[in-house]
């Protein structure tokens, strides 16, 4: 679930951008369903229109144990799999079940990870073709019985990175893809309980296992329990915070799968236990209200698209407007940052009618952290300084930061990596 800003960077017209630059919003979410309605095999990949409320026929098979899985790395069709606790079993997509899904709208795919067999797979949706990562995602070969690592949170973030989360969140990982780096998997550790939860604890298997989550556009990620609770976790630090409880649903839905509306608003929810209809949430008043009958629903164990919740804390360009010339990003407080996608780790950050003097130039990833800190003279000129970016940068989108000597951000700008 994202909107990237390097969806339209536009190398001859002069654009002044006051929103968000992204492709339009997904009017559909993908579903893991069972074949029939009433079933709990999470089995199949459907979509789910989100202007009607009704289910696509089947996308992808995941339950067949004939079916064809190719190495991520050399696009090479693998050898049959034998787990040894699940056989041939392995061999089907989906394994014996999906419920974390994440769409990756850049790369047109569908990041997903079985329940119980610690992989990392996802569906390319141009061919339907469905890759298996390298390595193992946690590195715990089987599932505690408790089913506490097992993932069952993904989502696409604002900062164009997968997360993925497991039931005791005590494992966060961010993932990323890209041409020349293959996948990236970064361990984030856990996550950190905000001091007013109380007994609501983000690691409470009674009431935060489970569920889904999606992204808004302030850099947090929002877990729904399937115990109905609703948490806020700050991307760059970590911390979950409780938000409540979502009234309005049936006593026997478990919300399962979110996804943002449409429009933005808000969030679609649906449920794995309980098929008495498709639910909108307003993340403000977590009051839920219904969208379909029981006729319509599917129970479905996850939901995912590319949509970013509004929180209307921001509006996007609001804090940092921007404009696009020849590739190049401007700026009216004398800085301008060029080319913008950056494609060969190289950049240029120009200063340009800003009082001499020292300057510490910062590039942060969408986590937060430092990956570099450069310090930059200048004589109130006009001075381009070259940065070079590690080479195990990974794609996404970046923040330079530029800090005069009384430690005041006089720059901050979006920068993206490809």
């Amino acid at each position: 679930m994202k909107l990237l800003l390097h969806r339209i960077f536009i190398a001859t017209t002069f654009v002044t951008l006051t929103t968000q630059v992204h492709s339009q919003n997904d009017k559909y979410a993908y579903a893991i369903t069972d074949v029939q309605k009433e079933g709990f095999n999470w089995s199949v990949l459907r979509k789910l229109d989100l202007t009607t409320n009704v289910y696509s026929d089947v996308l992808l098979q995941g339950n067949n144990p004939q079916g064809l899985l190719y190495n991520a790395t050399d696009k090479r069709q693998l050898a049959p799999l034998v787990d040894k606790l699940y056989g041939s079993a392995a061999n089907a997509p989906f394994v014996n079940g999906v419920a974390a899904i994440a769409y990756d709208k850049t790369n047109n795919r569908i990041w997903f990870t079985p329940m119980l067999i610690d992989q990392l797979r996802y569906i390319d949706l141009a061919t339907m073709n469905v890759y298996v990562a390298d390595k193992p995602l946690t590195g715990v070969a089987h599932k505690a019985a408790d089913q506490s690592d097992i993932i069952t949170r993904m989502t696409t973030g604002s900062d164009g990175y997968v997360y993925a989360i497991s039931n005791d969140a005590k494992k966060v990982y961010q993932i990323s893809a890209s041409k020349k780096k293959g996948i990236v998997v970064n361990n984030l550790g856990q996550l950190i309980d905000a001091p007013e939860n109380g007994a609501v604890s983000i690691y409470n298997n009674c009431t935060s296992y489970g569920g889904d989550m999606v992204a808004d556009d302030d850099g947090n990620l929002l877990i729904f329990s399937a115990r109905n609770h609703v948490f806020s976790v700050n991307v760059a630090t970590k911390v979950a915070t409780h938000k409540g409880l979502v009234t309005g649903l049936p006593a026997t839905f478990t919300m399962n799968g979110a996804a943002v509306s449409a429009d933005g608003k808000t969030v679609i929810i649906t449920s794995a236990t309980d098929n008495s209809g498709i639910f909108q949430l307003d993340t403000k008043t977590l009051a839920a209200t219904i969208l379909s009958s029981p006729d319509a629903s599917w129970r479905t164990s996850d939901l995912a698209n590319s949509n970013i919740l509004k929180s209307g804390k921001k509006e996007f360009g609001t804090p940092d407007m921007l404009a696009v010339v020849n590739n190049k990003t401007t700026d009216n407080n004398g800085l301008d940052v060029f080319p913008n996608p950056v494609t060969e780790k190289t950049f240029t950050l120009q200063f340009k009618q800003i009082p001499a003097g020292t300057y510490t130039v910062k590039v942060l990833d969408g986590s937060g952290k430092q990956v570099i800190q450069r310090t930059v003279s200048t004589a109130g000129k006009l001075h381009n300084q070259q940065l070079s970016l590690p080479a195990i940068t990974t794609s996404g989108i970046y923040l330079v930061q530029v800090i005069d000597n009384n430690k005041h951000t006089i720059y901050s700008h979006k920068l993206m990596v490809q």
